[in-house]
């Protein structure tokens, strides 16, 4: 799988499609937030803001075939130190899941940070997304026991639509 560096001009369409698979209505996919939480996901501000130099972050893109081709999916990777890398914004274009492109772009994304140094992948999700905390166990990932609160009344993170949330952190040795 190829996956390539997002650059500035990749902004807006890593904005459409993080905030189509995770807050969109209909046409979101099966891994989609709509009933826990409401507004955007992702703004380009914030984006710029997480990839203003001097950052650490990478922000990895697969495109499908030929120039054209709309960005298909998205993966955020970050060194934490110690070997560990944070791993976030997975995302499969809803008219392309269900097949298996999620779980290449996960292998792909684990890859590339094995082959930078990482020992292990760390991750966080909302702990009522039960099936898809599910679904990275099925890939090695591991409820590490830790969680991290949600954000309530950070605005950033979308309005949470009902009480009760936090992140469960998982992890994976690589």
């Amino acid at each position: 799988m190829d996956l390539q560096r997002a650059v500035a001009a990749d902004y807006p369409a890593v904005v459409e499609l993080a905030n189509l698979a995770y807050r969109g209505s209909d046409e979101a996919g099966w891994c989609s937030e709509a009933g826990i939480v409401a507004g955007l996901r992702l703004t380009e501000a914030q984006l710029r803001e997480h990839l203003a130099p001097p950052t650490t972050v990478e922000l990895l893109l697969l495109r499908g075939d030929g120039p054209e081709s709309p960005l298909l999916g998205t993966v955020w990777l970050e060194p934490e130190g110690d070997g560990a890398w944070y791993l976030g914004l997975l995302t499969v274009r809803p008219a392309m899941q269900n097949r298996q492109l999620g779980r290449q772009l996960l292998a792909a994304a684990e890859q590339y940070a094995l082959q930078r140094g990482a020992t292990r992948i760390r991750m966080t999700v909302v702990n009522v997304r039960e099936t898809l905390i599910a679904w990275y166990e099925r890939r090695g990932y591991t409820r590490t026991g830790e969680t991290k609160p949600f954000p309530y009344g950070d605005e950033r993170f979308g309005t949470p639509l009902r009480d009760g949330l936090e992140f469960v952190v998982l992890e994976k040795a690589l």
